[in-house]
């Protein structure tokens, strides 16, 4: 009302009342008869009622002859995948269309009941809305972080795959996360860019704030996708380093009693006429030649550096 008094559940024949300074209005999983409200009663373009009805891939912003659409992306925090808002915004009016629950909303709403008397108007509910998602975008990224510094870590002493299970289950989770933020931040650019956003000049500079926060996101969701794909990369050489010592250690197994399958093969024919058969050392002397000839490969494949493993290195 236009004596700053605060007034909740009017009809839509009451907002037409001229004592109404601005008003908001929110659709909250709306029915078919509620949709059809944004056409007959708001007026509001067919393509942006369209959007409404169907999930957009990324935030947008678009201009008609007295109100501006703007499409918004919060985060579910439990699925890490992208809830959408919509917003058709007027000097006189707000409106709100939301398909799920959004707890940012919520907040703004509260917020407003609160108040004693109107210190608000459309476009600050629109940046409170959008402020509000944003700042909504921080946990799930600081979680993420302590779980890469975790796995950076290994203070619970878990084994490769294991690790590299968690390194890749992060990833996926950071590109959620940077396919949301990124057409938010693109978003927020349009806004403090755009010439026709008049009314917004004096928010100018908490637009701008806003924008800061969706680079520091943007600049932290990189580091850690970067930090992670060095400790990708990190366990997945210590891996291929293990995997080389134990294929380097059945050869040389291979190599040393390849010679002695030889001589036991060929001591194993049964030719009639083996001169060592009939020596009295003669298995003995075969016995001794094999240990030599053992300890002689040894010998060598130790000089050739075949036996000196290094360490994994711990990250």
């Amino acid at each position: 009302m236009k004596d700053k008094e605060v007034r909740y559940d009017l009809s839509l024949e009451e907002l037409k009342n001229d004592q109404i300074q601005w008003f908001w209005v929110d659709f909250h999983a709306p029915t078919d008869d509620e949709v059809n409200v944004l056409s007959s009663y708001f007026k509001f373009h067919p393509l942006a009622i369209e959007d409404c009805l169907e999930f957009v891939q990324r935030p947008k912003l678009d201009f008609y002859d007295d109100y501006f659409f703007i499409v918004i992306h919060a985060i579910n925090h439990e699925t890490l995948e992208a809830d959408e808002i919509d917003l058709f915004v007027s000097s006189r009016s707000i409106v709100s269309f939301h398909k799920k629950p959004v707890k940012e909303l919520l907040a703004i709403w509260n917020r407003i009941e609160n108040e004693k008397s109107l210190k608000s108007n459309p476009m600050q509910i629109m940046y409170q809305i959008i402020d509000k998602v944003v700042d909504d975008y921080f946990p799930p990224i600081y979680k993420l972080e302590d779980l890469v510094n975790q796995v950076e870590d290994n203070t619970s002493d878990q084994t490769i795959s294991e690790l590299m299970e968690q390194v890749f289950d992060i990833r996926s989770e950071l590109n959620k996360l940077r396919r949301t933020i990124v057409p938010m931040r693109d978003l927020l650019y349009r806004i403090i860019s755009s010439s026709r956003l008049n009314s917004m000049k004096e928010k100018h500079i908490y637009f701008q704030d806003v924008y800061d926060h969706l680079l520091k996101l943007v600049e932290m969701i990189d580091a850690n996708r970067e930090l992670s794909s060095d400790i990708r990369d990190s366990y997945l050489s210590i891996s291929s380093d293990r995997m080389n010592r134990v294929m380097m250690t059945l050869t040389v197994m291979s190599s040393i009693f390849l010679p002695l399958t030889f001589i036991a093969g060929l001591y194993g024919m049964n030719f009639r006429y083996m001169p060592e058969l009939t020596g009295e050392y003669s298995y003995y002397i075969v016995l001794g030649i094999m240990a030599l000839i053992s300890v002689g490969m040894i010998w060598f494949f130790y000089k050739m550096g075949w036996f000196r493993f290094h360490k994994g290195t711990k990250l």
